[in-house]
């Protein structure tokens, strides 16, 4: 039997902090709930807490992998699985909907770095076609902030933008401890399941997206300053909403009606 070599140690530059904790483990995969006839993708398997039981509840798994001095060990660790496949590559630029390809849809798990998280979420949602769920473990403030609700400080653009594509739980939270080395900051597991029909569907999905990114451009002001090169007063007030209303007030679908007259306005 091959040995396994040494772990490598955490890299900084990859946002790095192995999961360590049996219980936390044990309760993830529990979460997500793995059968064997499905497809299920791993982003960053690190040095393989999560793979194990991953590919023990289903014998088959395929992973993203950035670090190459990683993939060795996984490749050693795994070896007598013959349905455990890794892509060595940037999950930031990974085609996601190439891989599903005619097969069924994927679901995506993974301890994500935090330094990557949110870009990353926003890449996996322009593919939502391809995804059934994911499970992420991600910094607790950015699961506040994808699960947020309109009104508080959490809602922004990451909150419109995945609730638009998704249905969003902050499922618990997992402490420092649970890693190798600790951060800093507290983590959270959040589930996201892409809607099968969209509860609020945009015209046209890229000026929506560019509507909700630019009225939170400064969130202290109000949508009056913050359109003001989309549309006017009488327009909004005409849609219902107030000018003198900030960003985060606004809920999905009052976003995706500007984003919709405007898309009218161009036919």
């Amino acid at each position: 039997m091959a040995s396994r070599p040494p772990a490598p140690r955490a890299r900084k530059r990859f946002g790095q902090n192995f999961l360590r904790d049996p219980g936390i483990i044990s309760r993830i995969v529990k979460t997500i709930a793995p059968q064997p006839d499905q497809r299920l993708i791993e982003i960053g398997p690190g040095q393989g807490a999560l793979t194990e039981p991953l590919l023990e509840a289903t014998g088959k798994l395929e992973v993203i992998e950035l670090d190459r001095d990683l993939i060795p060990g996984l490749r050693v660790q795994f070896f007598n699985y013959p349905e455990f496949v890794i892509h060595e590559g940037d999950a930031l630029t990974f085609d996601f909907a190439a891989l599903k390809g005619d097969g069924p849809l994927l679901r995506i798990a993974g301890n994500l770095p935090y330094n990557i998280s949110t870009p990353l979420i926003f890449h996996l949602l322009a593919t939502r076609g391809a995804v059934a769920d994911m499970h992420f473990m991600l910094q607790k403030e950015v699961v506040e902030r994808l699960a947020a609700t309109p009104g508080g400080s959490d809602w922004g653009r990451l909150s419109v933008m995945a609730q638009y594509h998704c249905r969003v739980d902050s499922l618990f939270s997992v402490p420092p401890e649970a890693f190798v080395p600790q951060p800093k900051i507290e983590s959270a597991i959040v589930r996201m399941t892409p809607h099968t029909t969209l509860p609020h569907p945009a015209k046209d999905e890229v000026l929506f997206a560019d509507i909700v990114r630019e009225a939170f451009g400064q969130r202290r002001k109000t949508l009056r300053n913050n359109l003001k090169q989309r549309l006017d007063v009488a327009t909004l007030e005409s849609l219902g909403i107030d000018p003198g209303r900030r960003p985060q007030t606004l809920n999905v679908a009052e976003f995706v009606n500007i984003a919709n007259h405007l898309a009218g306005e161009r036919v």
